[in-house]
């Protein structure tokens, strides 16, 4: 097995050169630290991560917490982009991540990640208000949040206000006046798109009578068809309906063609989240597309910064603007 010294020999340097310029450190040259790195490269050099472990008091592994339908949140079409951008950002940063199981030896999320040394902690996509997941945010064990805001802790956040602006001036400069919101389930995320819902309309001077705001979960398009069959059977129905997010949105797609009406010539729809398949779709989603990759890496950078200079690193949230996806199924009925 190669060492350290063997490439120290091999260099003409000292093995504390090998050891700073292996682990970064910026009191080397580059050009040394590179020729070092590409040496041991060479050399078929691996660092043992117990050594490393055990000489910094790190296990270089992140927890994940990130619950879907299939329980990892892989299989979740917006935060799947956000999931993976993290992972890029901590893996080139010398970390490695594993999911947070619940029901393991029947541990808590805490107790798994004291079980596994975890350096620092991800959480997204889950039920905030699980007492486990309070819990776990209660703990010394540094953390950063996605879509959700508790005090003392980092969180990264879509910009959920200016979010819900864009998307209502934009389809208000396509001449719509009676606009209808189907909202996901009780959540910050949702209390705020819906805020900036209400506010905005009155800024804009629309009347959102009460029957046009229904609620409808995240991701559940069969409920969010069911609303839109209600939304359409109204005699003063809207002429555009927002959605909690793109996948929620389908499901009104499907009940407006079983309807036998036709998107956008007869009724508008909106989306939320920018999902890659309603690019797909005949006409295209109009949507606001949230910045995952920006959102993934910002938690990533955060949670790694915390983990090494826990004293300066700032605790705050942190907001990633979207911007509209204009697509094309809000009508212009101002021609």
């Amino acid at each position: 097995m190669v060492s350290m010294k063997d490439i120290a020999a091999a260099c003409g340097v000292s093995v504390a050169t090998v050891s700073k310029a292996l682990n970064d450190h910026s009191d080397i040259g580059e050009d040394t630290k590179q020729h070092i790195k590409e040496v041991a490269k060479e050399m078929g050099y691996f660092p043992n991560s117990l050594a490393r472990a055990l000489k910094t008091n790190r296990t270089y592994n992140i927890g994940v917490l990130f619950v879907d339908e299939a329980q990892s949140g892989l299989t979740h079409d917006y935060f799947s982009y956000v999931l993976d951008n993290f992972k890029r950002t901590v893996e080139a940063k010398g970390y490695d991540i594993t999911f947070i199981n619940k029901g393991r030896n029947h541990m808590s999320y805490l107790e798994h990640c004291r079980y596994r040394g975890f350096d620092g902690v991800m959480i997204a996509c889950v039920d905030f208000y699980d007492p486990q997941v309070v819990e776990l945010v209660r703990s010394n064990i540094p953390l950063v949040t996605i879509d959700h805001v508790f005090n003392n802790r980092i969180s990264v956040m879509s910009d959920n206000v200016n979010g819900m602006r864009q998307l209502l001036e934009y389809v208000y400069s396509r001449g719509h006046r009676k606009v209808a919101y189907i909202h996901g389930a009780d959540s910050s995320v949702t209390r705020e798109r819906l805020s900036s819902f209400y506010h905005n309309a009155e800024r804009l001077g629309l009347e959102v009578p009460d029957e046009y705001i229904k609620e409808a979960a995240y991701r559940d398009s069969w409920t969010a068809g069911e609303r839109t069959r209600e939304l359409l059977a109204l005699k003063n129905r809207p002429t555009c309906i927002f959605y909690p997010d793109d996948f929620a949105s389908f499901g009104g797609l499907n009940a407006i063609a079983e309807l036998g009406l036709r998107v956008p010539e007869d009724i508008s729809v909106v989306g939320y989240d920018g999902i890659r398949i309603g690019r797909h779709l005949s006409p295209k989603l109009t949507t606001l597309r949230q910045d995952t990759k920006s959102i993934g890496v910002k938690a990533g950078e955060k949670l790694v910064s915390l983990i090494e200079h826990p004293k300066s690193t700032i605790i705050e949230q942190i907001v990633i603007q979207g911007e509209v996806y204009e697509g094309g199924t809000v009508r212009n009925i101002l021609k």
